[in-house]
């Protein structure tokens, strides 16, 4: 069983070969990159895939929801932040992808999941969008693999709905003391 926490989250991987922090700060660490590109939060090992995983924890996801807008400014502007969402998820993917493939590790199909917490209505349509723009399940003539096998954005029921021999739960931030 490997154990990660990462982003306010716990992860509990029951069959995995391997799982770490993809996205280490702390330079002492070995899965520190240090190269100036983004990376994934985590990325876990298992038999016969590789799966990449990022969180997002949002107080107001109304930013992103243009379905909902009250106005065309508002539209606007949500239109403009959904898509800064979906091209910086993209981004994580692809710059961890270049990551894992100077390491050698691209060997496995690749699964890409994002936990973020949106409604499922607000995630699966980041998922539909993501998953255009990577691309997911194909790949261009000229390509001998595809970069990602599956795509999938939940929320932490979904989550652990989907995944359950690798539950998730969110961590308790003890209360800051005053001084």
């Amino acid at each position: 069983m490997k154990v990660i926490q990462a982003d306010g989250f716990e992860f509990r991987f029951s069959d995995a070969i391997d799982a770490f922090v993809f996205d280490e700060k702390d330079n002492t660490k070995p899965t520190f990159h240090g190269a100036p590109m983004k990376g994934v939060d985590i990325v876990a090992e298992f038999e016969s895939a590789y799966v990449y995983i990022e969180m997002k924890d949002y107080d107001d996801p109304s930013a992103y929801d243009v379905i909902h807008a009250a106005s065309d400014d508002e539209k606007h502007s949500r239109q403009d932040s959904f898509r800064w969402l979906k091209n910086y998820l993209k981004y994580k993917f692809r710059d961890s992808y270049l990551y894992r493939h100077a390491e050698q590790k691209v060997d496995k199909p690749i699964h890409y999941v994002c936990l973020i917490t949106f409604d499922n209505a607000l995630n699966s349509r980041m998922q539909k969008s993501l998953k255009q723009e990577l691309p997911v399940g194909r790949a261009p003539r000229r390509w001998i693999q595809t970069l990602a096998t599956s795509c999938q954005v939940v929320n932490l029921e979904k989550w652990n709905e989907n995944f359950p021999k690798w539950p998730a739960t969110r961590l308790l931030v003890p209360p800051q003391e005053v001084v």
